[in-house]
């Protein structure tokens, strides 16, 4: 849509644009005509949201804002049906006291209201107004009654001070200046006492409210880490308890650092036990070749038993002297063993003596030597029997003290466990307990929001709304003109404008028509209808003249895709203007009654023809007027053929093809759809002459009036004057 469109259908619909935003804002008028003052107390309180500082100030290493969130939170609180109920309360304890209306506390007229509630049976509660508790008390139990009375009507159902309702949409509390520290409460009323002390009632029960509950979340948190502390610490001492006893019982005093000793204890045990295995091994190899290596000398053999007896006697006194080491003995007992076995060694000696002197090897070498050699193995292999007896008892009792550490390990390690993870939650949970107890306190310090400015009582009344109101139904009705106009634009299927008709036919229009009432007076219609006509006989004139190609005369179709779009009164302006040309013309419409015959009158000869079945097989004018019309082509300078309407008519095909040029009439008021669109599609196809467009009832400014210099002046006879406009075919 264009702004000349848009200015044209404003134009057209201007009546619209003025009617009804009168009749909004006069509405608007008439329903403000009685509107009651309104009085507004403010208040500010300080929430303390942003920069108060508190106990939890300094623990708080990284600022978090949630200042939002606890702001959003208070007006919860104070917009909550509980809170609002109290407020209603308060407020109506206050009012049921007064015997009297009372400037600073209710006016007259609300004062008549409440009396005028309060039902008969129910005076009572006049009567224990001087006890303001009780009254109060029983305001509260009323009001949460499950029958109905007055007071939990006012407080729940009306639309008076009192209501829950009426308090909720009137009560407002919003951050002053984007900041959370400050909030700024206001309540408008017709009483400026009620307005006051509701504000007052706000605060104070909105005050109650949130500390309590700031107050029991954070005793409900406490008692929650008290309850698991006590559980912790009684885990904890359980935990303590069982390590203690396993210690007890199994006389660990450090078990790491005794399995790492025992551990080293015993391989080290188990190298020595090696090394002596060995060396006994190579003494008795050494031992058992001497021995065979003897003579069978009875002297020898004697010597031997001697030797051999001496040798018991030492490892006896060897073995007791190990054993006294071993277990610790007193230093004058080994001191005596250590005597023996010096004795028992003296002795074995000699004996060894006496045995070398008596024999020697029987590989020529000395009986001593090898008596010597004998015992020398035979100590060597009696000593590392004796120690390897000792080192397997003591790996016995390392082997067996392993066997018990070994499932201790994991039972302590367990006991070890259950301590560390005891102690970290009990310690833990005395952290939490302590951060919640220190929250607690904080909000006990903070957690009230402070009167900044307290309600004011309110002089003045607020500005009227009334002139504002007004203005608002008068740019609504403006609003509503707009709509309408655009639904009726969007909506209307017909063709508005030559724009809009060029652009729906796809043909450029070559004369505009307006509505034409009064053909005889010089209206601005009719000027402009007579100067559109000469440009359309000018246009047809130069069309015709063009086509050589036509027979003569030249036939001038006029025909349209609906009926009653004004073909006939297009004709009958040419065929006025060809009569004043001195031009013969032949005017062939379709007949609508049957009774029409040839008529003939101020030079034209009009024509009327019967539409027949076989209408689209008519190859000229001269088959298509009745034979007894006498219709001769040749005598007329030009024909002018209306055809009935195509949407219902058949197309004469053949017909068509002598034609010299078509007039395509369109009522601006008709709709142009799929099926017009077609069927002027079908037309284009079966004629190959130029086609003339012509919008006819055009409304508005789209067409162009003349000077009254330039129009003809002199009137025309009214029986030469155009023929009213007609709505047949």
């Amino acid at each position: 849509m264009t702004i000349e469109v848009f200015l044209r259908l404003l134009k057209q619909h201007i009546l619209w644009f003025i009617i009804i935003p009168v009749v909004t804002a006069g509405t608007a008028f008439y329903v403000t005509r009685h509107e009651a003052k309104v009085y507004k107390s403010q208040a500010t309180l300080y929430t303390g949201l942003v920069s108060r500082y508190s106990l939890l100030s300094d623990r708080n290493s990284a600022f978090q804002d949630r200042s939002a969130s606890a702001f959003d939170n208070i007006l919860t609180t104070l917009n909550s049906r509980e809170t609002l109920l109290q407020i209603g309360i308060g407020l109506l304890t206050d009012h049921l006291r007064l015997r009297q209306p009372d400037s600073l506390v209710l006016a007259s007229a609300g004062f008549q209201k409440l009396h005028n509630a309060i039902t008969p049976g129910w005076e009572n509660l006049f009567y224990i107004a001087a006890d303001s508790a009780l009254l109060h008390r029983t305001i509260d139990s009323l009001a949460k009654t499950p029958t109905d009375n007055p007071i939990k009507s006012l407080l729940l159902k009306s639309d008076s001070y009192y209501s829950i309702q009426h308090l909720g949409e009137t009560i407002k509390g919003s951050a002053r200046k984007n900041t959370n520290d400050v909030l700024l409460m206001e309540y408008e009323s017709d009483d400026p006492a009620v307005a006051q002390r509701t504000l007052h009632y706000a605060i104070e029960f909105l005050n109650k409210r949130y500390a309590t509950l700031k107050t029991s979340e954070t005793n409900s948190v406490i008692g929650y880490y008290e309850a698991k502390l006590e559980k912790a610490k009684a885990k904890l001492a359980q935990a303590e308890a069982d390590l203690r006893a396993f210690s007890e019982k199994h006389q660990v005093l450090d078990y790491d650092e005794e399995a790492r000793t025992v551990a080293a204890s015993r391989e080290a045990l188990n190298s020595e036990y090696n090394q002596e295995l060995m060396r006994k091994n190579a003494a008795k190899a050494a031992l058992d070749a001497l021995n065979g290596r003897m003579g069978q000398q009875g002297s020898i053999r004697s010597a031997n038993n001697d030797l051999t007896e001496k040798q018991k006697k030492l490892t006896e006194a060897e073995n007791k002297l190990a054993n006294a080491r071993a277990y610790g003995q007193p230093q004058t007992v080994i001191a005596q063993l250590q005597a023996s076995v010096k004795q028992a060694s003296d002795d074995l000696k000699v004996s060894a003596q006496k045995y070398d002197a008596a024999a020697n090897s029987n590989e020529a070498v000395p009986a001593q030597t090898m008596a010597n050699d004998r015992l020398t193995k035979s100590l060597e292999y009696e000593e590392s029997s004796a120690r390897l007896e000792l080192y397997q008892k003591r790996m016995d009792d390392y082997a067996a003290k392993t066997n018990e550490y070994g499932p201790l390990g994991s039972q302590l390690r367990q006991l070890n466990r259950a301590l560390s993870v005891a102690e970290k939650e009990y310690l833990d949970l005395i952290q939490n307990v302590d951060q919640s107890r220190t929250r607690r306190q904080d909000v006990a310090i903070g957690g009230t929001l402070e009167i900044l400015d307290a309600p004011d009582f309110p002089l003045i009344p607020q500005p009227s709304k009334r002139l504002q109101l007004i203005v608002i139904g008068f740019g609504v009705g403006i609003f509503i003109a707009l709509l309408l106009t655009a639904l009726r634009f969007w909506l209307d299927k017909r063709i508005q404008s030559p724009e809009q008709a060029e652009a729906m036919i796809g043909m450029p229009v070559a004369a505009l028509f307006p509505t034409v009432r009064k053909p005889l007076v010089f209206t601005k219609a009719t000027l402009a209808a007579r100067s559109m006509f000469e440009q359309l006989f000018n246009a047809i004139n130069i069309e015709v003249t063009q086509n050589l190609s036509k027979p003569y005369p030249p036939v001038i179709t006029v025909f349209s895709i609906r009926s009653k779009q004004g073909k006939s009164w297009v004709s009958n302006g040419l065929i006025q203007l060809y009569e004043t040309a001195d031009q013969k013309v032949a005017y062939c419409y379709p007949r609508v009654t049957g009774k029409e015959q040839r008529e003939y009158r101020q030079g034209v000869t009009y024509f009327p023809y019967t539409i027949r079945p076989d209408f689209m097989n008519v190859t000229g004018v001269d088959y298509l007027v009745d034979y007894n019309q006498g219709f001769d082509g040749t005598q007329f300078d030009r024909i002018i053929l209306e055809l009935p309407a195509l949407i219902n008519h058949q197309i004469p095909v053949y017909l068509l093809k002598s034609s010299a040029l078509s007039l395509l009439i369109i009522d601006a008021n008709s709709p142009w759809a799929r099926a017009e669109k077609q069927l002027l599609s079908m037309y284009v196809r079966v004629t190959n002459q130029p086609i003339l467009t012509v919008l006819n009832r055009v409304e508005g400014d789209y067409v162009d009036v003349p000077r009254k210099a330039d129009a003809m002046q002199k009137p025309v006879p009214q029986e030469q004057s155009y023929q009213s406009q007609r709505n047949t075919y």
